[in-house]
């Protein structure tokens, strides 16, 4: 269908919704925003006074519960003093930012969240940086004051220079402060002057943050930015609805982001409201709404009117820097494990993925069971292969590799800003490890606590595999955190990894009486009596080089007779690995085998006669 523009359009009648305000809250990970929210909706009266409620509400999902991170963007309303407040709950991790990009669109300013003793974080700079790149007003809201270490001055001081580096003007710049207790539901102006409450915050928000400028009587204008499913009416699009009105039945215009359109009918337009969706007759410019009854919508498209369209700019987010390539199982153990195990289910689940997560791409290969999936880091990656995972699906990826980018200067590479906080004894340690993979340094401050502040540049190909051994290295003290730099000229050459791997000659059972002879070729990921086949991997070598090795070989039959326990008793406990630690190990030449119950790290080839003659055809041409 072609698009006509409209001859003449009616000047846009421009106002505010005083009675509206739509925010953000944004902050580094584990600074307490989603524990701020759920103090914001208990003291606007969301639950009843006798309602058993779990902690951090926002965080529905079940990962998001276990890694206590938030990981999709959420958004609620409350009612205060007569005003809807349109709070949107972002994540707080660098993998996730292309949920924090898109999100920012529905909102007119930002509460940014830091905690009392650790100050500005590499994750507080990330997000806002996106926000004061869109002009949005912020409210500094210093958290946890209530705890020992607690330096709100210090804090203060590093939040202005951090917006001071990050280009705010004079009007940004000049942000008012709450301090709180999240938990506990308190705020105040000043930190020794708490009220028993959030009232100070809630104020703030109503004073300083801009309540949204719209066209009320203009046409229809909505940019959908988030998608959600109802078992009840399908696919509902949520975006802010800028200009006009949008009621249930109407008819509008659909015009995707690629650049088709369509008329389409609405089925129910809904507000939200404590922690729900309310269905409404009709809803007005500036609200946060959603619109059901339009399946092939997709995020970034708008929602206009047939008659008088009007475009929005689509949602653009910065491009994956890491990709993976997923497969098909097709271990001697699969199917086992798994439900959906074809190529055409895999894919299915794939392009399913890309309608909501924007930051994601996927692609096809020349192998109908190989897809190409590319995101914005390894946390980003792991935690759509945990999804799938939990949806009983079985299939096999490969070792996370970074994006080169071709430019006119020649082929260059994502570059990761790396900040690292470990003890000082461990500093020299921790540097050579960055310096083996091609790390520039860049600054370095000592803390209060004998701790040390660095930051570096580092290709991201550094970075792949780093937390491991940064965490031997520093006795599991040390942290770190990344946040995506620029593309520059590809550095030198860095080590895939410093051990080799064991790996099954056989397929078998595991045995105790093997093992217990094998300890000292290295670190084992198996215990007696799991099954395994052979170019499976086993452990860890002690070497560099691949070691083959036979754990299913079980004792001869004689007269002695050795007790089961105590030959238990003498083995080393196996290595447990998380997925995390697991797409870490990957070597080039190694897949990890996921499926429901189990994770495999694997040969690509199987066949042990055909990686040796790889092996020395490898060598013999170097």
């Amino acid at each position: 269908m072609q698009i006509q523009a409209p001859i003449e359009e009616s000047e846009p009648n421009i106002e505010t919704a005083t009675n509206i305000r739509n925010i953000a809250i944004i902050a580094h990970v584990d600074h307490g925003k989603t524990t701020l929210v759920d103090a914001m909706l208990h003291q606007t009266n969301v639950f009843r006074s006798n309602q058993q409620v779990e902690e951090r509400i926002l965080d529905s999902n079940d990962l998001e519960r276990e890694r206590g991170i938030t990981i999709l963007a959420k958004n609620t309303g409350i009612v205060y003093q007569d005003i809807t407040i349109n709070i949107v709950d972002t994540p707080g991790h660098a993998d996730f930012g292309g949920e924090v990009e898109r999100v920012l669109n529905m909102v007119d300013g930002v509460v940014l969240l830091i905690d009392a003793v650790e100050g500005p974080m590499p994750q507080t700079r990330f997000v806002l940086r996106q926000a004061l790149k869109r002009g949005l007003k912020a409210i500094v809201v210093v958290n946890k004051v209530d705890r020992l270490a607690s330096r709100p001055k210090d804090v203060i001081e590093a939040t202005f220079d951090l917006f001071i580096d990050l280009g705010a003007d004079d009007d940004q710049i000049d942000f008012p402060i709450v301090y709180t207790i999240a938990p506990e539901g308190k705020a105040g102006l000043a930190v020794d002057e708490l009220e028993t409450d959030l009232r100070p915050l809630f104020d703030l928000i109503v004073s300083h943050l801009p309540a949204p400028v719209v066209d009320p009587t203009g046409p229809p204008q909505l940019l959908v930015t988030t998608l959600e499913y109802s078992n009840f009416v399908g696919k509902i699009a949520v975006g802010r609805l800028s200009s006009g009105r949008l009621s249930s039945a109407q008819q509008i215009l659909h015009l995707k982001a690629n650049g088709e359109s369509e008329l389409a009918k609405i089925g129910q337009v809904f507000v939200f409201r404590n922690l729900k969706r309310e269905v409404q007759d009709e809803v007005q410019a500036g609200s946060i709404v959603a619109v059901s009854g339009i399946e092939t919508v997709g995020i970034g498209d708008t929602l206009t009117d047939p008659d008088k369209p009007r475009p929005l700019p689509p949602i653009k987010v910065e491009e994956p820097t890491v990709r993976m390539t997923f497969g098909v199982n097709d271990s001697p153990f699969s199917g086992r494990e798994g439900k959906y195990l074809t190529s055409r289910q895999i894919r299915e689940r794939l392009w399913r993925e890309l309608e909501s997560n924007v930051s994601l791409r996927v692609e096809k290969t020349d192998s109908a069971n190989e897809f190409i999936v590319a995101g914005r880091g390894e946390l980003h990656l792991a935690i759509l292969i945990e999804t799938m995972r939990r949806e009983l699906y079985e299939f096999t990826v490969s070792k996370p590799e970074v994006i080169f980018r071709q430019t006119n200067q020649g082929v260059q590479e994502p570059i990761e800003h790396v900040f690292i906080e470990v003890a000082n004894a461990y500093l020299g340690a921790v540097s050579e490890l960055v310096s083996n993979r091609q790390g520039r340094f860049l600054d370095l401050r000592y803390g209060d606590d004998n701790s040390v502040y660095a930051e570096y540049h580092v290709p991201t190909r550094g970075m792949l595999g780093f937390r491991q051994p940064f965490l031997t290295l520093t006795r599991g003290t040390g942290v770190f955190h990344t946040l995506f730099h620029d593309y520059q000229p590809v550095a030198g050459e860095i080590a895939d990894r410093e051990f080799g791997s064991l790996i099954a000659l056989e397929t078998g059972t595991v045995k105790a009486y093997a093992l217990e002879h094998l300890q000292q070729r290295g670190t084992f990921f198996v215990e007696p009596s799991d099954e395994i086949y052979a170019g499976q991997v086993m452990g860890q070598n002690i070497r560099y080089e691949d070691l083959v090795i036979n754990v299913c070989k079980a004792k001869n039959a004689t007269g002695h007779r050795a007790t089961p326990k105590a030959l238990a008793d003498s083995l080393a406990p196996a290595t447990i690995l998380s997925l995390d630690d697991v797409i870490e190990y990957l070597s080039l030449d190694e897949l990890l085998e996921v499926t429901p119950t189990s994770l495999r790290i694997r040969k690509k080839d199987l066949n042990h006669d055909r990686r040796m003659r790889e092996e020395k055809r490898r060598k013999t041409s170097e």
